[in-house]
């Protein structure tokens, strides 16, 4: 049976990382996981669990990769980030390295630095957009 039919993020926060909390090393978790802390390492969940979902506060640093199905963002990755469902970045996100993404919501506020790279077939394998930087639209627009 497959799971991967765009399962529905969990609703429960099961693990919380205070924001007095800094983990060195990598992190695997399934259910629900805020961070309010800091996080250097990578971050990610089993193959067959579609439901988790990473939660970042406006106060959290993940100095990592980031591989899970679901995302929640208001905070910063250095690091690449991958979902194979969602990710939703809120006003005060950032992302230092490139996307790979199934469905993207972008809140006005947040940003990305990096590639965004759109796979309808799971994370990892689809094509590039390169999105122009607004001098270059600038430029083009007064000549």
């Amino acid at each position: 049976m497959n799971k991967r039919n765009s399962e529905k993020p969990t609703n429960s926060i099961d693990t919380l990382i205070g924001a007095n909390t800094e983990i060195k090393g990598d992190v695997s978790f399934t259910g629900g996981l805020r961070i309010d802390g800091k996080v250097s390492g990578n971050i990610l969940t089993p193959n067959d669990e579609g439901s988790c979902t990473l939660v970042l506060s406006d106060n959290a640093v993940v100095t990592g990769n980031v591989t899970v199905p679901h995302l929640i963002i208001n905070g910063t990755i250095q690091g690449n980030v991958s979902s194979t469902e969602s990710i939703e970045l809120q006003p005060k996100a950032e992302i230092i390295g490139d996307v790979y993404y199934k469905m993207i919501e972008m809140a006005l506020g947040a940003s990305v630095n990096g590639n965004l790279v759109r796979d309808q077939q799971g994370a990892g394998a689809g094509s590039v957009t390169q999105l122009k930087s607004v001098a270059q639209s600038s430029e083009n627009e007064t000549t």
